[in-house]
């Protein structure tokens, strides 16, 4: 296990349920200890595996689910394959009782398979289970999954929305790090990753610091969660997550949302184009197109655009949902040429 000295920070739960004030928004992942422990899920995982399993079951109704499962000596790990040109799991459609049994039948294995189901929408495989299992927060629209499954390793990624983890079975490991060490973390493919996240090539279990010598300088700034049934984690937007599931069974809740209007489209279009028109230019040129950036998007304010009337604006001025699909409209006819 790596050795990481600095812990995530931990804000006390006043009372099971109710997530407190200053979580989100603030920048930094956050334990929030027995936020879920009143849930049924929650206590049915302290109580066995089968109680889990009975749990989800009342609620499920045959929907099809998505597991991977992977050899035992990949020790859990869901990553690409030696050459990288493929992945070191098969993705099989089957049925959630299928896949608890399977998990079930591999805890009695010595070396155990991996599988593994992830980003399930709960309200589309578990109709009625978060009118029990729910958490309410000031979100707009979180969207809630399920993911399960027994020893496993999810390579360290980031997600654009903001994430509560709840750790409702098994107890879970979270290595994270901020945005800034994307250079420390060895990023791989963005056309081809695993479930469909840059994911960082390092083998947290046994990182080679000859091949990945910049791990040292992220492992300086990782910070760890441990988590047991009931305890739930705040990860805010772009923070870089490794996830460890530690048993046989391991369950998690988790609700993802995102602070900004709906018209407003993924950066990921804009960086991905970025690629195409800016990356390969001149370095003079892009470091004139850096300022340019800097001027009207990351260090933009109202004082970038004070010596123009306002009617004159145009795309400078605030957008709306109208002035959105219009500046949209423009883009596809000029990327339709």
């Amino acid at each position: 296990m790596l050795a990481i000295d600095q812990p995530v920070n931990e804000i006390p739960v006043p009372e099971s349920g109710n997530l407190p004030d200053g979580v989100i928004g603030s920048g930094a992942p956050v334990i929030l200890r027995g936020l879920v422990s009143h849930w049924p899920i929650t206590r049915s995982g302290l109580e066995s595996p089968a109680a889990v399993e009975s749990h989800l079951l009342r609620f499920y109704a045959g929907a099809s689910v998505t597991a991977v499962y992977s050899e035992s000596h990949h020790r859990g790990r869901v990553f690409y394959d030696e050459k990288v040109s493929g992945f070191n799991f098969k993705v099989v459609s089957s049925q959630l009782d299928k896949v608890l049994d399977e998990i079930r039948q591999q805890s009695h294995a010595a070396e155990p398979m991996g599988i593994y189901m992830g980003s399930t929408e709960i309200d589309r495989v578990l109709p009625g289970f978060r009118s029990e299992n729910e958490l309410q927060f000031d979100a707009e629209s979180p969207l809630a999954f399920i993911w399960l499954g027994n020893h496993s390793r999810i390579a360290a990624h980031f997600d654009l929305p903001d994430n509560i983890a709840c750790c409702v079975a098994g107890r879970r490991r979270f290595t994270l790090f901020p945005p800034s060490e994307i250079g420390n973390l060895y990023p791989g493919p963005m056309d081809k990753t695993p479930a469909g996240q840059i994911v960082s090539m390092v083998d947290f279990k046994d990182p080679d610091f000859e091949r990945f010598p910049k791990f040292r300088n992220a492992l300086e700034k990782a910070r760890v969660a441990e988590l047991e049934p009931g305890d739930a984690i705040y990860i805010p937007s772009m923070w870089w997550h490794h996830v460890e599931g530690m048993n046989a069974l391991n369950v998690l809740i988790n609700y993802w949302w995102r602070r900004v209007p709906a018209f407003m489209d993924t950066p990921v279009n804009a960086l991905e184009y970025a690629l195409l028109c800016i990356r390969d230019l001149p370095v003079s040129e892009r470091e004139a197109w850096r300022a340019l950036f800097d001027y009207y998007v990351f260090d933009f304010d109202q004082d970038s655009v004070g010596h123009i009337p306002q009617e004159s604006r145009g795309i400078l001025d605030p957008f709306d949902d109208l002035t959105a699909r219009k500046l949209r409209a423009q883009l596809l006819k000029k990327l339709n040429r």
